[in-house]
């Protein structure tokens, strides 16, 4: 049987067969209150071990009893007053924690939508840099289609412009297209910034193919085919456009030309034909005088879109960090005072009656410390109705 001092709680095992008598006492290690245990009021044995496995920091004292000449006293195992052995009641085994509360919580509302922001983040600023890199490239298509558009308008009026002049001068040779003013100030216009156009005749018996009328008196009635020293791999690129007007049909494309400064740029022909004659018309200039505006334009929205990058990446690690560091000071608060009520549990479990519980919280945390002092205040008030009883 169990016995619970009265003045401290302190509970000892009691073998009823050991006691001698009607009764026995002894005195409580702990508090030196005499214990009286009466033969007549115990009650019949029974198992002990599944009633104690729900205490599992209580002691208890092992005590045996003897009568003599009608004196109750207390006697241990060994011959000796008072209990002298102590076991320990069965412990419930502790749960092993792999993953706490704390940690939960960071899985819960930091990494998980560390993922879904970052990943929303990220598509949306691929996003953003393809649509601007679309829009500039189209738009540099778009340029890209005008200007061809122009030149081979321009062409195209130039050669009927070179037409009725040559139908109004039939006694014009080709030797003076380009020392006659009038033919010169149609045959030789501007083209955008830096291009013109010229005049060049289909090769003869000689097959050769001569230029006369141009900007550069210089190429006047030379062999073209010469020119593939100076342009070297440049050439072909230009030959095949300007040859491409064989059978009466338009020549256009795109070739590599060397400027006065020494600088390759691409150039952008148009060869027309003059109907009716052997002479075509070619409008030529460099395509970066059109498309330049929009390689700004390409270049400064790259510029910003990296701009957005870098203010989109650096907002995002300022709310996750934020994020992180909310989470990290409201777990540990919560889990220390989750830490809190479970030492304060342990402790009643073990007979520690006498603490104070504070409340502060008005949460669910403050409602489960009231619900512990409570029961602390419950445990207290059975002890003590179980004291007045015996």
């Amino acid at each position: 049987m169990i016995v619970i001092c009265e003045d401290c709680g302190k509970k000892y095992r009691i073998d009823p067969a050991k006691i001698k008598g009607k009764a026995a006492s002894f005195k409580c290690r702990a508090c030196a209150h005499l214990i009286v245990v009466s033969k007549a009021k115990l009650p019949p044995p029974e198992p002990v071990a599944p009633k104690l496995a729900a205490k599992p920091r209580a002691t208890l004292e092992s005590v045996t009893t003897t009568v003599a000449d009608g004196t109750a006293t207390a006697e241990s195992d060994a011959g000796t007053v008072g209990p002298t052995t102590r076991e320990t009641e069965p412990q419930r085994p502790r749960k092993t924690r792999r993953f706490g509360l704390r940690a939960k919580m960071l899985v819960l509302f930091l990494f998980i939508p560390m993922i879904f922001m970052a990943g929303a983040s990220l598509f949306y600023l691929w996003q953003f840099e393809t649509t601007t890199d679309l829009l500039t490239r189209e738009s540099a298509k778009f340029v890209n289609r005008m200007a061809e558009d122009k030149i081979a308008d321009i062409s195209v009026s130039v050669a009927t412009q070179c037409k009725l002049y040559l139908l109004s001068h039939p006694e014009l040779k080709k030797e003076d297209f380009n020392k006659d003013v009038g033919f010169k100030a149609l045959a030789v216009q501007e083209v955008g910034l830096t291009g013109y156009t010229a005049l060049y005749q289909l090769p003869g018996t000689d097959a050769v193919w001569r230029t006369w009328a141009h900007i550069n008196s210089k190429i006047i009635a030379i062999d073209m085919s010469t020119l593939k020293k100076p342009l070297k791999e440049n050439f072909p690129g230009f030959w095949k456009i300007y040859i491409g007007v064989k059978g009466g049909r338009k020549s256009q494309g795109y070739y590599t030309w060397q400027d006065k400064d020494g600088k390759f740029r691409d150039k952008f022909m148009v060869c027309t034909p003059i109907a009716g004659t052997r002479f075509v018309v070619a409008a030529t200039t460099y395509m970066d005088e059109f498309t330049g505006p929009v390689r700004m334009m390409e270049s400064s929205a790259k510029a910003i879109t990296d701009k957005a990058k870098l203010a989109t990446l650096a907002i995002l690690g300022v709310t996750l960090l934020l994020i992180g560091l909310i989470v990290s000071i409201s777990g540990h608060r919560l889990t220390g005072k989750v830490r809190s009520l479970t030492e304060v549990a342990d402790r009643i479990s073990v007979g520690e009656l006498g603490m104070e519980i504070e409340t502060k919280s008005k949460d669910e945390l403050g409602d489960l410390a009231e619900a512990i002092a409570r029961m602390q205040d419950s445990i207290r008030l059975s002890i003590e109705r179980l004291r007045r009883r015996r």
